[in-house]
């Protein structure tokens, strides 16, 4: 069971108990993950757990009872709940939780009371409970059923196989009564004997009661009232009692051969399936040779010569023989079973049989007839990984509505997983262990040969049932392994999935310096625009300079690379993603996307072009993910970009005399703490998270064994990269936003007050640009132009003074200063308090590398201790 199916059945049932609490469904299901273990069902197992529950039950006659009707209807994992139940039994604070909940989902019909025996009822009730006993007698014979079954197959088959009909028996086959090989229904009066049989003498009694067969003046046939109920045949009292006797162990194979007959006509429809057509097959063999018995015996009784005990000496080495396909008959149609399900059935019989030798052989013949279509469609999927299944009996469903071609189009696709897929239901008993084996196998030459190369097997080979499964066991693991080694070669060498993997490396998780340094030089303008107004083709031009213009050129793949402007920004669009079917979720999708404006840069990131069958592992699922770490990689990008231009302007105005511009010196301090913590951050997830994880991806790549390991280890290291780079965490992940949005806001604020700082800038603005430039160098030194740069610092220096002298100037520094180190001190305590809880010491360098010499730490001291005073004073 997958976790994801895990988890909403947790959430089922904690919906269904009413339990809340703090802890969530997840909590749970990784509880449960952890210590799932399979259940191995044996005799004895399910034989304790039996008696345990009937010792616990208040009334363990009915639950015996229904026991035995569910195992005897052939339902699937009835011994694995009943050893649940009988553990849930034996702990008395669930039993008591159990008890009580069962209080509140009582169904009418429970509390529904009987009438005290010797109470009288109300000629309505009376009335209304004779309606009800004669609507439930006319409405539910299992021939209804029967019919009902039927249609109910035909309406799924044909819903499943669109281009394909079944083809109609006529009714007159089910209407007309002598078309059947077994005893005729006929609504006719009983045959009266003239004679009373008793009368006769014994001698006479004995050919009476021999020529009459199952349905004479002395034997009558009696019927339930649907035809597929089992026959009884009854003797005439007045038979000598030892005849009596002796009839009566020869009627059980008039009355066995009838449930077979019957078996085999009815389940010889279409809507059946091939196993049960295949085991009708075998049992109409087995009748053959019961009808020549039939055949010998009415010669001997024609010639005088078959008296009562010889007729009882012929029957009996068939008798066992139609007990045991009598049994098989009734235990299928209780059960209403088909495909997977029956041959379930008829694996456990021959097992059962082990001390019989003769029944075990019997058996064994049915099983492996009625196994003979099964395994032709088990031989089709591991050999050619193809499934024709016009009968909807084995054991993968292939859902068509799935394409291939919407894995890079949406997100939430779920092609690998549910194009094709297990029914639980149809997987026979000693299949069940080789169930995930039998689907890779088919999915793996499934997408081989969808990629036009052959897919079949060099190794095909008949698959047979046998007792010994290791015959067959064997054959489907060298299948497996063929179709895994198949497909892995194909994706990992001939489509080269390493190098594909490194070449989104290298532009995903910005590992390629000079291209995106050219790539923000040339875009910084088209950037700064709204997301609406750029155009695509503009930037993608810019995106093919960059390319070209850097050592990004030497890859292969980088015309696969394209731009994508996405209608939210990274916030919106992770929150949408961590709050599915909540409250929050629902307003954010009642935003429209055309109300957001964003920038370019915001909105900007990477796309990925991606062929068939690499695109099994880069999904659009998986290229999401990329795109957000992205995302958040380019935008610290940014935001250390701007702050390096305020450096820049820091090292221009340490030329001019600064000693006593406070506020000013305060503001580039201020920068230095933020490009402090920019910069670490950016190395905390380049070189600590993205670098160790990318090197224990490419090592599990290499040992893979198969595409679905492949796919884990990519999904394995998407997901760490998200989860320790903060983006699966939305509490630390507004906090870093707002820490780059204060960022951002405090380097426009200082080159918006600091425009005219540089010194080239104010003798630009001095000097006459339409004054021949000198040639000679020391005609550059000029004294006129000497004298104007000394004009231009006496400027600069005086528009210094007027801002450090400004209080809005040193007011907005204040606020900044105050912004910045709360929100500092508030992510680097939720990293501390995440680490402690969580038991991820990952994201603890970030703590060690921002507070290296302890600035931070007395504050984080004193933040603890009011959380923890907080935290008493709420108990008190």
């Amino acid at each position: 069971m997958s976790e994801f199916k895990v988890h909403h059945h947790v959430s089922e049932l904690m919906h269904v108990l009413g339990i809340k609490g703090s802890e969530g469904p997840e909590v749970y299901a990784e509880l449960m993950t952890k210590n799932i273990r399979p259940f191995i069902s044996t005799l004895v197992s399910a034989h304790q757990a039996k008696r345990k529950i009937a010792e616990f039950t208040k009334t363990p006659e009915e639950f015996l009872r229904k026991y035995d009707d569910l195992k005897s209807k052939n339902v699937k994992d009835l011994d694995a709940m009943v050893f649940l139940i009988s553990k849930l039994s034996d702990d008395k604070s669930t039993t008591s939780v159990l008890s009580q909940n069962a209080k509140l989902y009582e169904m009418p019909m429970d509390r529904a009371s009987v009438p005290a025996p010797g109470t009288k009822m109300t000629q309505a009730e009376l009335s209304e409970v004779r309606s009800q006993l004669q609507s439930l007698a006319t409405s539910g014979g299992s021939s209804q059923a029967s019919e009902m079954f039927r249609k109910m197959m035909r309406e799924k088959q044909v819903k499943k196989n669109l281009n394909m009909t079944l083809p109609d028996l006529p009714p007159w086959v089910f209407d007309r009564p002598f078309l059947t090989r077994d005893y005729v229904v006929l609504n006719r009066a009983p045959i009266t004997p003239g004679v009373t049989l008793g009368t006769l003498p014994v001698g006479m009694q004995e050919m009476a009661i021999v020529n009459d067969g199952a349905e004479g003046k002395y034997t009558t046939l009696a019927y339930n009232q649907d035809k597929s109920g089992e026959r009884s045949i009854v003797v005439d009292p007045s038979l000598d009692p030892s005849l009596r006797e002796l009839a009566n162990r020869v009627i059980p194979i008039c009355t066995n051969y009838s449930t077979i007959v019957h078996f085999t006509e009815d389940k010889s429809s279409f809507e059946y399936g091939m196993v049960n057509h295949a085991l009708c097959g075998a049992m109409k063999t087995l009748l053959k040779e019961y009808n020549v018995l039939i055949a010998q015996l009415e010669n001997q009784y024609k010639q005088g010569n078959l008296p009562l005990q010889k007729l009882w000496f012929y029957v009996q080495p068939c008798m066992h023989t139609m007990d045991i396909l009598s049994s098989i008959a009734t235990g299928i149609n209780k059960g209403a079973c088909t495909g997977g399900v029956v041959l379930s059935l008829l694996h456990e019989r021959t097992l059962s049989m082990i001390g019989d030798a003769r029944g075990q052989e019997l058996c064994l013949f049915l099983t492996q007839s009625a196994c003979a279509p099964y395994f032709e469609l088990l031989e089709k999927w591991i050999f050619k990984g193809v499934i024709k299944d016009p009968y909807c009996e084995f054991m993968i469903e292939e859902h068509e509505s799935m394409h291939k071609e919407k894995i890079q189009q949406d997100y939430n696709d779920a092609y690998w997983e549910q194009r094709y897929t297990i029914c639980r239901d149809r997987i026979p008993v000693f299949l069940e262990l080789l169930a995930d084996k039998i689907l890779r196998t088919g999915k793996y030459l499934n997408v081989v040969r969808q990629c036009g190369q052959n897919s079949n097997s060099p190794q095909a080979e008949e698959i047979l049932y046998t007792l010994k499964e290791r015959q067959y066991v064997d054959q489907i693991e060298k299948a497996y392994n063929y179709a895994s080694k198949l497909l892995l070669d194909l994706v990992m060498e001939e489509r080269e999935l390493i190098p594909r993997l490194r070449s989104i490396k290298r532009y995903f998780l910005v590992e390629q310096g000079d291209f995106f340094v050219n790539l923000m030089d040339i875009t910084e303008e088209e950037m700064r625009k709204m997301a609406d107004d750029i155009i695509i083709t503009r930037l993608e031009s810019l995106l093919e300079l960059a390319l070209r213009t850097s050592q990004a050129n030497s890859d292969p793949y980088k015309d696969d690379l394209r731009v994508e402007l996405s209608p939210y920004d990274l916030i919106t669009q992770l929150l949408r993603i961590h709050s599915i079917d909540s409250r929050q979720e629902q307003v954010l999708q009642a935003v429209d996307p055309s109300e957001i404006h964003i920038s370019g840069l915001e909105a900007f990131s990477f796309d990925y072009v991606v062929k068939w069958p690499e695109s099994l592992v880069l999904s659009r699922k998986a290229l999401t993910k990329y795109q957000l770490i992205f995302r958040h990689l380019f935008y610290c990008k940014h935001v250390d970009r701007t702050l390096c231009n305020v450096w820049t302007l820091n090292k221009s105005a340490k030329q001019l005399l600064l000693k006593t511009s406070t506020w000013y010196l305060l503001a580039f301090a201020l920068c230095q703490r933020m490009m402090h913590l920019v910069q670490n951050l950016q190395y905390y997830m380049l070189f600590e998270v993205v670098e160790p994880n990318w090197h224990i991806l490419m090592d599990s790549l290499r040992k893979a064994s198969n595409i679905d390991d492949v796919l884990a280890h990519h999904n394995d290291f998407l997901d760490k990269c998200l989860k320790d780079c903060m983006l699966t965490t939305p509490q630390l992940l507004k906090i870093v936003s707002k820490l780059m949005l204060v960022c951002v806001t405090f380097s426009n604020f200082i080159q918006r007050a600091t425009r005219t700082l540089t010194v080239e800038s104010e003798t630009s603005l001095l000097l006459d640009p339409t004054t021949p430039r000198k040639e000679s160098r020391e005609d550059e030194m000029d004294t006129s132009d000497t004298d104007k740069r000394g004009v231009a610092s006496r400027v600069v220096s005086g528009h210094v003074s007027q801002l450090d002298s400004s209080e809005d100037f040193a007011e907005t520094v204040t606020n900044f200063d105050s912004n910045f180190s709360s929100l500092l001190i508030d992510l680097l305590d939720k990293l501390s308090l995440y680490s402690a809880t969580n038991t991820e010491h990952t994201k603890m360098n970030i703590i060690h590398r921002l507070d290296f010499n302890g600035f931070y730490t007395e504050q984080l001291e004193k933040v603890a201790a009011d959380r923890s005073m907080a935290a008493m004073e709420g108990q008190e």
